[in-house]
């Protein structure tokens, strides 16, 4: 906020009441001659005494809704015609315009033609436009000859403690930027085929639509306009009659529909334009219908363009949607690191949620434990708080496993330490190649392969020949290999070995 911020009107503030009301007469339109060219001259004499010779525009609006403009009907382009092109290229969050342009901007803010900006030069100077051709200047320092100048050509400057028109995106929470990660994050949805739109808002109220594929995403991208809000759509549908069929009974919609061309384009309308509009579209490819009430419109996910040194500096926000709530705490979580969460759900597949804080996080079953487990009950239940460690951080894909065991000791590093032991253990599974045995005395204890070539001294073509699943086996541990989950026995080796040395499991 400036420190210096002046009101400038072409109202006597003589002509009001005891409570700050204008009572005079009140003309809310441009005369487009005398009255305009002062405000201009009071803008440049403000401007010239800051040493201002190019602005920034900043959240640029067409026919906006945010302010009480209106009085002048807009005319086509907006008052922008003559200044930028048709495409409004340089019409940005951001773009940097001529103080000279920027005069022309004002003209149009004052004669209502339908666009509409802040007009800045950050921590120095802004220029905002107001309703009924209210001005606010605001400076980094106090602009006494500008002042004189003004009250010259008539009209009347005041000191304001702030400007009303002053930006507000301070809402709690940090918008989503499109960056290497979000696009990843498309491609991936494009390749789903969950994403097939992206809608690209380059001023409030201004919109193009794009179709995205693997082959043009690259090209879209690169013709974005600077700091455009973005959000992602899944495909139109084909079928048109059901998406009119389909309009509310009163509301306002935005529909989006694409040509018989391949063009997309969208229009908002209430219900006492539904039968002109089903007329407009006659022919559409494809169409949907959008609610305008932020409750109801979702799209998949949204994001902000920044600059590209990679920096956000868009001030303007998008509306959250549930995967941008979920990159936000993403982005907070990393390898390695323990978190506390509760389990949600043991799905019938095998895997375990856990609710960490707003995201649903994953735990597979050789995970929950070092030891073999056949189902994840067999180790948590629904409601549990647990502590895990996060193997991985997946943005693209927004997945963030778990670990349980590995916040525990490994206790087949204990077995390790007992290679070369004398064990006796059950036979629990008979394999072409060989017997498995229990080599540790629990239910869920280590099992062993003695291969065919280990279980007699002769040779064995089959395990069965020699031993029964339930049968009690002396075995040598010769290898306990942890990484790969590995203990390899022999019944032969043990049988050389003197009884003393045995000891069951």
């Amino acid at each position: 906020m400036l420190p210096f911020v002046y009101r400038i009107t072409k109202y006597d503030p003589a002509d009001r009441d005891e409570s700050g009301s204008y009572i005079g007469t009140a003309e809310a339109v441009s005369d487009h001659g005398p009255v305009e060219s002062a405000y201009l001259q009071a803008v440049t004499a403000f401007a010239e005494h800051a040493g201002i010779d190019r602005l920034a525009v900043r959240e640029p609006q067409i026919a906006p809704g945010l302010v009480d403009f209106g009085a002048e009907p807009a005319i086509e382009g907006h008052g922008l015609a003559g200044l930028f092109p048709s495409d409004l290229a340089g019409f940005h969050d951001g773009a940097l315009v001529s103080l000279a342009l920027g005069l022309e901007l004002v003209r149009a803010m004052l004669r209502d033609n339908g666009a509409w900006c802040r007009l800045e030069v950050e921590g120095r100077f802004t220029i905002h436009v107001g309703w009924d051709q209210y001005v606010y200047i605001g400076s980094s320092e106090p602009c006494e000859e500008a002042l004189a100048r003004t009250r010259v050509l008539g009209l009347f400057p005041e000191r304001l403690d702030a400007s009303p028109y002053d930006a507000d995106y301070d809402e709690p929470g940090e918008q989503r930027p499109a960056d290497d990660v979000f696009w990843a994050r498309l491609r991936w949805c494009v390749a789903l085929r969950q994403a097939a739109i992206l809608e690209e808002i380059y001023a409030d109220n201004a919109t193009r639509w794009h179709r995205l594929n693997d082959g043009t995403l690259d090209e879209v991208r690169a013709r974005l306009t600077p700091r455009a809000q973005l959000a992602v759509w899944p495909g139109l549908s084909t079928d048109v009659a059901a998406v009119l069929a389909g309009l509310p009974e009163e509301g306002l919609i935005e529909l989006v529909w694409e040509d018989a061309d391949g063009q997309i384009t969208s229009t908002t309308a209430d219900e006492t334009q539904f039968v002109e509009l089903a007329a407009k579209i006659t022919g559409a490819r494809a169409a949907a219908a959008l609610s305008m009430y932020t409750d109801e419109r979702q799209p998949l996910f949204t994001a902000v363009l920044p600059d590209s040194d990679g920096v956000l500096r868009a001030r303007w926000r998008t509306e959250p949607t549930q995967s941008d709530r979920h990159w936000a705490i993403l982005k907070t979580l990393y390898r390695g690191q323990v978190i506390t969460g509760t389990v949600t759900e043991i799905a019938s597949f095998g895997v375990t949620f856990v609710d960490i804080g707003g995201f649903t996080a994953m735990i597979n079953i050789p995970e929950l434990s070092w030891r073999h487990i056949d189902y994840p009950s067999d180790v948590v239940t629904v409601g549990q708080e647990i502590t895990a460690e996060i193997l991985d951080v997946d943005m693209v894909r927004e997945r963030v496993p778990l670990s349980l065991k590995a916040l525990q000791a490994d206790p087949m590093l204990d077995l390790a330490r007992q290679v070369g032991q004398i064990v006796t253990g059950p036979v629990t599974k008979l394999v072409p190649f060989g017997a498995f045995v229990r080599v540790e005395d629990s239910e869920d204890g280590f099992e062993g392969l003695v291969h065919n070539t280990e279980l007699a001294d002769t040779q064995v073509e089959r395990p069965e020949d020699v031993v029964q699943v339930g049968e009690a086996l002396t075995v040598k541990i010769l290898e306990v290999d942890p990484t790969r989950r590995r203990i390899a026995l022999s019944h032969k080796q043990a049988l050389a070995v003197a009884p003393e040395r045995h000891r069951h499991s």
